[in-house]
């Protein structure tokens, strides 16, 4: 999109979400056409009213890769789709680097320390 000198920066932006919109309903509107309107994770159909709780999910979490057989979308209500998406941010999370050793603070107890005293014979429990 061209941006002329003349336009406000809400021009600009109502016209970009103008744009997201009609590919949104794009692509949606043919993934409800080619799927069943199931939640593909919990299998809960949606009809009538409920049917914008469906959304369209790409799985490669490309929102411009949308291949006209669909196969990079599945249908997710809007609870699951929700999940997915904080599930990535969790396993970010969790795929950050440890800190070295030397940045470690020691551990505050030993829970363990005096277990070989205890185990040998004779030892009073």
């Amino acid at each position: 999109m061209a941006q002329k000198k003349s336009q406000t920066p809400e021009a600009i932006i109502a016209a970009a979400r103008r744009e997201r919109a009609l590919r949104e309903a794009s692509y949606r509107e043919r993934a409800l056409k080619l799927f069943p309107h199931v939640c593909a994770r919990c299998g809960r159909e949606l009809t009538g009213k409920r049917l914008r709780e469906l959304t369209v999910h790409h799985k490669d979490h490309n929102h411009d890769h949308n291949p006209p057989d669909g196969s990079n979308w599945e249908l997710l209500c809007i609870y699951c789709h929700d999940n997915e998406h904080a599930r990535d941010q969790v396993a970010d999370w969790y795929t950050a680097e440890a800190p070295a050793e030397a940045e470690r603070p020691p551990p505050l107890d030993s829970p363990f320390a005096k277990l070989g005293d205890l185990l040998k014979p004779g030892s009073k429990k």
